[in-house]
């Protein structure tokens, strides 16, 4: 599936369920894809609880860059590929998701696309060795809505702050990319998308 945006076009990868009862719109880290392992764990774990599930490639990957470029064109960008998401799956919740810089996204925009939570997985808290430049804020950005955060305990860009979140897990000895602990990030994400779920039923 391709949505057109001011960006350009992003890609979906649409994986359906019979009545959803919710839509995961989950994206990738600034040089990554949509196969990512943990992406994909999230992605069985929403189908399960009853998601349908959009795995959003954006619009400058598609184009062939690495680098996501200005924040506020990538946000815009995801705000429209929500829109049309939402049109196509009308009158069901809206959870968001994303790796590294694809949290950042989700966590920024989650309030102007109303999104009912947010799973951010290696929320990248700050740059490697400058802890100074802390993006907090944005975590904190999202008010009421409910984010879990999912960081590798070894990770270089940082580790959220248990209050920093509603939840915040910390996998020990991980880096920034997840080599295991799979069963985890499933065992914690399941119960979210059934109470998000069934807050709308």
């Amino acid at each position: 599936m391709r949505i057109e945006t001011s960006a350009g076009p992003a890609e979906i990868e649409l994986d359906e369920v019979a009545e959803p009862s919710f839509l995961l719109a989950i994206t990738h880290g600034s040089g990554g894809g949509v196969d990512a392992k943990d992406i994909l764990v999230v992605r069985d774990s929403a189908i399960e609880a009853g998601g349908v599930v959009a795995r959003v490639v954006q619009p400058y990957r598609v184009a062939g860059r690495r680098a996501p470029g200005n924040a506020v064109k990538q946000d815009e960008a995801w705000l429209e590929i929500v829109a049309a998401l939402r049109e196509r799956f009308p009158g069901i919740p809206l959870v968001q998701g994303g790796r590294s810089n694809g949290a950042r996204v989700a966590c920024r925009t989650a309030v102007a696309a109303d999104a009912r939570g947010v799973i951010a997985l290696s929320f990248p808290l700050h740059p490697p060795g400058k802890p100074e430049k802390s993006r907090r804020e944005e975590l904190l950005a999202p008010g009421d809505i409910e984010v879990v955060v999912i960081n590798g305990g070894s990770d270089p860009f940082g580790i959220p702050d248990p209050t920093d979140a509603t939840e915040v897990l910390v996998i020990p000895k991980q880096p920034h990319s997840f080599r295991t602990g799979f069963d985890t990030i499933a065992a914690t994400v399941i119960p979210w998308f059934v109470r998000w779920r069934q807050l709308d039923e």
